[in-house]
């Protein structure tokens, strides 16, 4: 309520500062229905002056902001466009209003996305996104060089699970050059796009589905490079490149860049961490355990390296499992790797409880080492956080 008292007094304000200058019958009975507040009156005269002379850049002008005050950006938009046309009078003004625009957009959308966010209803969330993007819209459309709109737009489509139409979207933003998310979740669209097409070739084994799909993994690659020069810190990004080059079956030059820049910043948790992800995907257990228990020593907190560090000790005790089957010997030395992948699940899940698959593989997990109560409970909490 108090911007909106704000954003009233400023309007009545500007235009009551140009009631005192002569101008035409319309004119002058716009300004008097404004300081009266009857503005649908005021409109109503305003465009009959705009039609009448339609080289009115203070009728423009005036009518641009009693569309702002409705609300009708794009309305408010032309108007002022058209008034600057004509000339720079106003500019000042025009240049302020379409600030204050920007802001009670912004307002809705942010209230919009958040009520979206909120809600447990899915008509209701997809609705409540759209009219986010509506707003957020508007905010470009008042200031084509903010980020922020673009951000919103992008994170409301991801909600709605409309992919396809967040992709231009941020393509927006990383042409740009900002910010460094915008990076990664191209990538992983990217990605997405490639994996899928990768499927429908293992299933119909149509080449040219392999084809495209290997398009998307070198787009993402693209994407991703130009991410990792403008942010080399930014673990997403780096995460979502090793998966890329892994997609790619690039494996090995993902390795020998990770590898060469963990060398050159010994102390970047991130870039070890990366590296230690990218060494698992090539079945590199025991380099990639090195990498990662690293991580986690440098900071227990960090889940992920956690998740990783685990998947590193369960792949390794599969492999080792499977082999000692293979020779038909009752080894049970690749208990000792599910031993070390318990407390990091178990850590993990302690931050994110909600997480089924983790769960999953926990149960997994115990069942390797014997543990069958353990095993059958964790199973039971997977399916109830599904």
């Amino acid at each position: 309520m108090k911007k909106a008292f704000i954003y009233l007094s400023i309007l009545t304000m500007v235009l009551g500062i140009t009631a005192f200058e002569c101008g035409s019958a319309e004119l002058e009975g716009a300004k008097l229905y404004i300081k009266q507040k009857q503005y649908d009156k005021a409109k109503e005269i305003l465009l009959k002056e705009v039609a009448k002379n339609p080289a009115s850049d203070e009728g423009w002008s005036m009518l641009g902001k009693l569309y702002s005050e409705e609300g009708d950006i794009p309305k408010m938009m032309e108007a002022f466009d058209k008034s600057l046309a004509v000339s720079k009078k106003f500019e000042v003004d025009i240049k302020e209003f379409k600030k204050y625009s920007w802001a009670n957009s912004f307002n809705k959308g942010v209230s919009f996305f958040n009520s979206a966010v909120k809600t447990t209803k899915p008509d209701s969330m997809n609705m409540l996104f759209e009219k986010a993007v509506e707003q957020f819209q508007y905010t470009i459309m008042c200031e084509p060089d903010s980020t922020i709109g673009y951000e919103n737009i992008a994170a409301a489509y991801l909600n709605m699970g409309k992919k396809e139409e967040a992709v231009p979207i941020l393509e927006k933003l990383t042409k740009i050059g900002k910010p460094a998310y915008s990076f990664s979740r191209l990538g992983a669209l990217y990605l997405s796009k490639g994996a899928d097409l990768m499927d429908g070739y293992r299933k119909s084994k149509n080449k040219t589905d392999s084809v495209k799909a290997f398009e998307w993994y070198n787009k993402a690659i693209s994407v991703l490079e130009t991410g990792r020069v403008k942010f080399p810190t930014d673990a997403d990004i780096l995460l979502q490149l090793g998966n890329a080059y892994y997609s790619a079956d690039k494996i090995d030059v993902a390795e020998s860049s990770f590898k060469e820049l963990v060398e050159k910043n010994p102390t970047n948790k991130e870039l070890r961490y990366a590296y230690g992800v990218v060494l698992l995907k090539g079945h590199k257990y025991t380099e990639a355990a090195s990498q990662l228990e690293q991580v986690v020593k440098a900071d227990e907190n960090n889940v992920d390296a956690c998740y990783n560090l685990a998947a590193t000790y369960i792949n390794w005790g599969n492999d080792l499992r499977d082999e000692a089957l293979k020779k038909e010997n009752n080894d049970k030395s690749f208990q000792e790797k599910f031993k070390l992948a318990a407390p990091l699940l178990e850590k993990y899940l302690s931050k994110k409880p909600n997480d089924s698959r983790v769960w999953i593989s926990l149960g997994q997990v115990y069942a390797n080492l014997g543990e069958a109560e353990k095993s059958k409970a964790a199973f039971k909490k997977a399916d109830e956080v599904k």
